[in-house]
């Protein structure tokens, strides 16, 4: 399998690419062949702490950099980021597995959300409040300060850029946690920031031991904010220590989608979107589509369609640029997806393709499609985070609504139908905070995005980007002499 050169990895502390104070690393893996990439240094507490001091510091004059000046750093940082598309989706195809050929698309997401936050810099508006005369009342946004900030593997560029763009954009600095199995895309971003004019201080990245850093960084009272995307059980511990420091956190949460294939739906059209949708990154995306409630007259060609599909799939080096599907980030990965397989088809589930690790080197594992999966099948509960397609029959579409919203989970959710009334019904029943109709996608840069229930609260993106970065402060002003 042919590879490219890995980078050295480093943490930014204070504007200094750093090994760190510690001799402790972390090998960082080639999900493809099982091999070590490279060692990533591991920050100790001296390290978190003079990347907590350097952010405090710093956060004094970058919240009264105007936001123009802050959105012309983040627009050349986001044409730095294009120019290096081709090597930053070569890294994610190392270290996350991604196939080559889908790097640009996570590319341009990264520079398009430097961008959008760069332009909603520039309409932070407060608030004039009607008064009695002599009285003076507005709402002002201040940044809120420091953030921590903790994004997932499976989104190496976009969720860093996400947190990176949001914070510096609304004037607040940030501590930055990156993924330990995908560091070298985080780098490669914070790269772009710096040469694009970033003060040092303003961002920082740590990599190491998640709970210390997370204790760390939440406990300190420098720190003002915390956000977070990856799994629940996490999320819930994070949101915990929030709560007792009395943090405000956004975060947003794993997913099990849904989606309803109505009755005047074209069942091969949606098919053929599925399978794109749902096997992109192995389906390690947490608005991966999985629950698929297809309506009872088209089942069988809905399933005959999504099996075809999946088997054409091609599989291998996703250094190769016909590759579809790479493998999944680890085997730890790969065997839960296994066990949730394994569990439904021995409660009764009809394996209809897939359903095994591939015998070559590697975490691969086949695109899978699953019906008559019973109500008692882990699967349906428990979000796969895999290449796992699930499929259900309905006859009534209020019925589909309400298997639709029986997990904890609320992410995403799709809907495939050309009528309007079906639409409606389906906007107004499903528990989603991201719901898209006739096509799968739903989170670019314009939108909110965030869910409901388990899958966690606040939004990140759309007009509601910097409400987790600014606070509000009311001021009242007697102007006449008393």
């Amino acid at each position: 399998m042919s590879e490219i050169p890995y980078p050295q990895l480093r943490m930014l502390i204070d504007g200094e690419w750093t090994q760190g104070t510690g001799s402790e690393t972390l090998a960082v893996e080639n999900p493809a062949t099982g091999n070590e990439l490279a060692r990533l240094p591991v920050a100790t507490k001296a390290d978190i702490d003079r990347a907590i001091a350097a952010a405090s510091r710093a956060f004094a004059s970058w919240r009264l950099t105007a936001p123009r000046k802050r959105a012309a750093i983040l627009h050349r940082a986001a044409a730095l980021v294009r120019a290096r598309s081709d090597t930053l989706s070569r890294l994610m195809a190392l270290e996350l597995g991604k196939p080559v050929a889908q790097g640009p698309a996570e590319v341009a997401r990264a520079a398009e959300l430097f961008e959008w936050h760069a332009e909603q810099a520039l309409r932070v508006v407060g608030e004039v409040i009607a008064s009695p005369s002599g009285l003076s009342q507005t709402a002002l946004r201040f940044p809120v300060g420091p953030v921590a900030a903790f994004t997932p593997w499976n989104g190496p560029g976009a969720s860093p850029a996400r947190k990176m763009s949001a914070a510096l954009a609304s004037g607040c600095t940030i501590v930055l946690k990156p993924a330990e199995e995908t560091p070298a895309t985080a780098i490669a971003l914070a790269e772009c920031l710096c040469e694009a004019g970033v003060p040092a201080g303003v961002l920082n990245l740590v990599f190491g031991h998640p709970a210390q850093i997370s204790e760390q960084l939440i406990s300190d009272p420098a720190i003002r904010m915390l956000t977070f995307t990856g799994s629940v059980p996490v999320g819930r511990h994070l949101g915990q220590l929030a709560g007792r420091y009395l943090k405000p956190a956004i975060l947003e949460l794993g997913g099990h989608s849904p989606v309803i294939i109505a009755a005047g739906a074209d069942p091969e059209a949606a098919a053929a979107l599925a399978v794109i949708a749902k096997f992109r990154n192995s389906g390690q995306i947490c608005i991966s589509p999985t629950r698929f409630f297809v309506h009872a007259s088209h089942g069988e060609r809905f399933t005959e369609a999504l099996v075809s599909g999946a088997e054409a799939l091609r599989l291998g080096d996703p250094l190769d640029p016909s590759v579809d599907m790479g493998p999944m980030i680890h085997a730890r990965r790969l065997e839960a997806v296994d066990a949730l397989v394994r569990d439904a088809v021995a409660r009764g589930a009809r394996l209809c393709t897939g359903g095994q690790r591939l015998n070559r080197p590697g975490h691969f594992y086949a695109p899978t499609v699953l019906s008559d999966v019973p109500d008692d099948a882990a699967i349906l509960h428990e979000e796969p985070f895999g290449p796992v397609a699930i499929i259900r029959p309905y006859d009534d579409l209020s019925d589909a609504i309400t298997r639709a919203n029986a997990t904890d989970f609320g992410l995403a959710a799709y809907a495939f139908t050309p009528s309007s009334l079906d639409a409606a019904e389906i906007t107004a029943g499903v528990e989603t905070g991201i719901l898209s109709i006739n096509h799968f996608g739903g989170a670019s840069p314009e939108i909110p995005f965030g869910g409901v229930k388990d899958s966690g609260f606040g939004r990140e993106g759309g007009a509601q980007c910097f409400d987790g970065y600014l606070t509000t402060k009311s001021v009242s002003h007697l102007t006449r002499r008393a």
